[in-house]
């Protein structure tokens, strides 16, 4: 099974820039958008902004087509238990939102694009398109949402081709070249010291695989926030 690999995809020009004595400090995107939801009485926190619909981390219901991560797989994995293991025993552990973990553990996913619908002929083109294979890989950091912490997707390639890619050209959407599934949530800014530790984890992790799995389905998932704290799956889109 080939996968495409960060030549084909947009992590490595997305990634954070971390610089030696430099700290990570939490960008306005977050504090609007996901500061309010992991540590509301932070004072950084953005409640609202004219121009945007978050209000204190929530906003409008959107439902996007994602694609769903088996949230008890990933959590036996190995290799995901000795992540969160380096990560509880990090110089910034006490920084990291644990108490939002469990929330979302069953509604880990990677947005492939936004939809309030699917019509009957790309929902048959996704069941000729089949299961899609996907490997995950830790850790990133992007140069927006300063203060979220993902994995990376790594999607198969059909015909020297992103599948995704294919996906998306069914259902007329945008295509893209990052599928960042959230995991950890910062509720502070990171000193110095914290900041480097940080940086050499995601160097340490980058090229690890964390799970490797098939997708039989996407989900079409409602929510209000960022986190999904909230969201339903609206239906399963069978891939076969």
């Amino acid at each position: 099974m080939n996968l495409c690999d960060d030549s084909e995809l947009g992590y490595l020009a997305s990634r954070t820039r971390f610089a030696a004595g430099e700290s990570l400090v939490l960008d306005e995107n977050y504090r609007l958008a996901h500061l309010p939801l992991v540590a509301p009485a932070h004072p950084k926190v953005i409640a609202r902004r004219e121009g945007k619909s978050y209000d204190m981390g929530r906003h409008e219901r959107v439902t996007s087509l994602v694609l769903p991560v088996p949230g008890a797989a990933f959590r036996a994995s190995p290799a995901a238990q000795q992540l969160e293991a380096e990560f509880r025993a990090s110089p910034f552990a006490e920084k990291i939102a644990w108490h939002v973990l469990p929330q979302r553990q069953d509604r880990l996913h990677a947005t492939l694009c936004s939809t309030p619908t699917i019509a009957v002929a790309a929902r048959e083109s996704l069941a000729r398109l089949g299961p899609i294979t996907v490997e995950l890989r830790g850790l990133f950091s992007g140069n927006v949402n300063v203060g979220r912490l993902y994995l990376r997707a790594y999607p198969e390639k059909r015909d020297g081709r992103n599948v995704v890619h294919h996906l998306q050209a069914m259902l007329a959407c945008r295509r893209t070249d990052l599928y960042v599934v959230g995991l950890y949530n910062l509720a502070d800014d990171l000193d110095v010291i914290e900041t480097a530790a940080l940086a050499r984890l995601i160097d340490r992790w980058w090229d690890r695989p964390l799970l490797r799995f098939r997708a039989d389905a996407l989900w079409l998932l409602n929510s209000a926030d960022d986190l999904v704290l909230d969201a339903n799956v609206v239906e399963a889109i069978p891939l076969q």
